[in-house]
Parts: C-alpha cells; structure tokens; sequence
C-alpha cells in the first residue's frame, strides 16, 4: 500500500480573476519507505503539494491519501505525529529566542513526551550534532547546524513521513552533501518515507527512488532514478530538464 497516494489533485491561490492555478491534476504514489522526488523549475507547483498535504495550502479538490486515511479539512494531532516538513531556510524556520533545548522540549511535549531530557540528546545525537549543542541559540550555529536542528525538530514526533522542500538549496555547497547523507541515513534508521521537492536534479538522483517533473503546475512525467542517471526521459520537457544538468 502506498504511504501517501495524491489523485487529481488541483490547488488555487484567490478566486474569480484574481485566482491562480498552482497545481493542475497531479496524480501520484509515493511507496512506504521510498523517496519520492518532485522536481521542475520555480513556480512550477512542487512545494504547493507538499503545503496542501500538511493544510497549509487551503484551496484545493482532489483525493489526498496519508498511510490509507483520506485527508479532509483541518489536519488532526494525529496527523502531525505522522508527518513532518523541513523546510528550505534553516534561518527562518527556527525561532531566533529559543534555545535548541526550548526548540526540541516544546515539540516533545507537545506532542505529549513526558522524558523530555533523554529525548533532546538523542535528537541531537541521531542529527550529528550532541549535548554540547543543547543551550545554543540559533544565531550561534551555521546554516548547516540549524538545519540539523529543524530536522532532529521534525524526527521529535517520531513520524513516519517527512515532506523535505529544499532542504539544503539555502546552505553552502559544502554543507549540502552532509546534509543530505544525514537524511539518507536517518531514512534507513528510522524507517521514514520522504516526499521531496527539489530544482537540482543531481539532488534527486542521490536521495530518491522516484521522481515526478512538474511544469507549469502540472506533473508532465513520472520516471524512476535509473532512467534518470541514463538519461531516459521521454517528455520533451523532461530531456531540456535532463541535458541542462548536465
């Protein structure tokens, strides 16, 4: 059975001539435990999937499938504890009063931990970075470190899908590859099933089995990874995509 199965789905920003079509009729599966790639040029609808899959996108019609539950209206609890987001700009996403320990603690308790302290380090063990990295501020990390964070942040549920929109295209080239080994490594040790949208296809032929290329909000091809790395795309859209990567 498919971890998260998305059919015809449609999503809009405003209404009358004031809306605009993000995503066209996107239909797709993503396997438990598989890596899943959304991949296409800026604007092209990929991060709107995932924002409509966690309700952070409210308008849209179609079918949105989560572990075999149909997704409808506000999100339970429940919901969260299953699916997490890392999202593109560590900076951003951390709030810069709160310390790594505030960060991690309030997510485990809210979602209902009560052995918080055991729980932080081993978030912080389980990303790379330890127990001295517990009282830091995010203004005293790297971009690379408040990714770690965010990502030991979203593992805190325990979840089984973690949606990961562009999760190193804001780091320094020399971190990117850490980070990116970190999340491969966290999927096989966890179990996790990721649905992830990203511009650089290199990105995607290192972390997913399969990926969907998306233009103008619509999914034009679904391929595999070794047609990828063979450079077997059959949609023309696909190929400029494919010989630009080059």
């Amino acid at each position: 059975m498919s971890m998260i199965s998305v059919d015809n789905l449609n999503v809009w920003f405003g209404n009358g001539r004031d809306r605009v079509d993000a995503v066209k009729g996107a239909t797709f599966a993503v396997k438990r435990g598989d890596s899943f790639g959304l991949v296409g040029e800026s604007g092209s609808g990929k991060s709107t999937i995932l924002r409509a899959i966690t309700g952070l996108a409210p308008d849209w019609s179609g079918k949105i499938t989560v572990d075999g539950q149909v997704i409808s209206g506000r999100r339970e609890k429940t919901f969260y504890k299953k699916v997490q987001m890392v999202f593109q700009d560590p900076y951003a996403s951390l709030h810069p009063r709160h310390s790594v320990d505030q960060v991690l603690g309030e997510t485990l308790q809210l979602h209902g931990f009560t052995d918080i302290d055991v729980r932080v380090v081993k978030l912080l063990d389980d990303v790379g970075l330890g127990a001295k990295f517990r009282f830091r501020y995010p203004h005293q990390l790297s971009g690379g470190q408040r990714q770690r964070v965010a990502i030991a942040r979203a593992l805190a549920p325990e979840p089984e899908i973690l949606l990961l929109d562009e999760p190193t295209s804001a780091l320094d080239v020399s971190v990117q590859a850490e980070i990116l080994n970190l999340l491969a490594d966290l999927r096989v040790e966890h179990g996790l099933t990721y649905l992830m949208v990203s511009h650089d296809l290199s990105v995607v032929g290192h972390m997913c089995d399969q990926l969907a290329v998306m233009k103008d909000g619509e999914i034009v091809e679904i391929m595999d990874v070794a047609s990828l790395r063979a450079m077997k795309a059959t949609h023309p859209y696909s190929k400029h995509l494919l010989e630009a990567s080059v």
